[in-house]
């Protein structure tokens, strides 16, 4: 899916009025969920955002047109449940064809709405240890050049970035190969600081999540990586741990980092951790699930300053469990999701 053309209808149709059949609504554009804010992110621009919702919703997503879709074949009750994910932001992961324009698209989409991007950037060299996510840059010198290009597109608009899944907690689990352990702590402490020095810009350097190990294992490689520039780091990223334990990890690794923030990652975590099959695919596509927390500011903890939908709701982990290639969209996953979340 073009992301760059999915952003810049989604200017267009936030701009026009929005009594369209998909009924998001003006609220839905700037990713209103009524909440209250706990407080609001730095050197934020332009009018102030709702109280507890400065994301932006892109209203041309994959929800969105799977909203569409099933009104055009009648089946209402299908596209109802599909508008709990579609009038949500959720993270915008830049590709790697043409990081620059798709970052100024999307951005620059969030700032017409008055609100802030959510970006993902997940383009590590050795991504993934060539599970199902493998791939990202072939070396470092093309990932300085893609983050240069991503920096070049967002510049000095105001972004979220959750910095690289899985990419620490890879190095201490021993799934990457040691030989690439230097460069990585390099890229990654890189990209923490180039990104700070944009105007407005905030970064959270992925910490992974409450069913992995302790944050004795992994505040020191953090460290490394860069996370005392960051604003903080982010938990349960594609993930189904529970809210509440993911704070109580969130907390102890604060603890060992400087009292640094974190945001969660609630976007499928409503039903907790799947507890069945084989342990190490437990994560991928398992049933049952159901949406989390909506996206919002207003949250449990001062230590948390988000609550975010990193991993889109509705899209693949990967092809287990009958599931498409990772990150496409699986209507059929996305309606057990919704239909779970009541």
């Amino acid at each position: 899916m073009d992301a760059i053309r999915r952003a810049r209808a989604g200017r267009r149709f936030c701009a026009a009025a929005l009594g369209t059949t998909l009924l998001v609504t003006a609220a839905a554009c700037s990713g209103d969920d009524g909440g209250g804010e706990k407080r609001q992110p730095p050197q934020e621009r332009g009018a102030a955002a709702a109280p507890g919702a400065p994301f932006w919703v892109n209203p041309d997503g994959n929800a969105a047109r799977q909203v569409q879709a099933y009104e055009r074949e009648g089946r209402e009750a299908e596209a109802e449940a599909i508008r709990r994910i579609a009038r949500q932001p959720v993270g915008e992961w830049i590709g790697t064809d043409a990081p620059e324009s798709e970052a100024r698209a999307l951005t620059e989409a969030a700032v017409e709405a008055d609100r802030r991007a959510l970006l993902v950037l997940y383009n590590i060299p050795h991504r993934d240890c060539g599970n199902y996510s493998g791939g990202g840059a072939p070396d470092g010198n093309a990932y300085r050049a893609w983050l240069d290009g991503v920096i070049r597109g967002i510049g000095d608009r105001p972004a979220t970035v959750i910095l690289e899944p899985d990419a620490v907690l890879h190095l201490v689990d021993g799934c990457t190969p040691a030989e690439f352990h230097e460069e990585r702590y390099a890229l990654l402490d890189e990209a923490v600081g180039r990104l700070k020095e944009l105007k407005n810009t905030q970064v959270y350097l992925d910490a992974g999540n409450a069913g992995w190990g302790q944050p004795e294992q992994i505040w020191e490689p953090l460290r490394r990586a860069g996370v005392e520039k960051a604003d903080g780091f982010a938990v349960n990223v594609s993930n189904f741990y529970s809210t509440q334990d993911s704070i109580a990890y969130g907390k102890a690794l604060s603890g060992r980092t400087g009292g640094k923030h974190f945001v969660v990652d609630t976007s499928r975590n409503g039903n907790g951790p799947y507890q069945e099959g084989d342990p190490g695919e437990r994560w991928c596509n398992p049933p049952g699930r159901a949406l989390g927390e909506t996206p919002t500011t207003r949250t449990a903890d001062p230590l948390v300053d988000a609550y975010v939908w990193a991993k889109r709701p509705g899209e693949s982990d990967g092809t287990c469990k009958g599931g498409p290639k990772a990150g496409e969209w699986w209507p059929e996953y996305a309606l057990e999701l919704a239909r779970a979340s009541g």
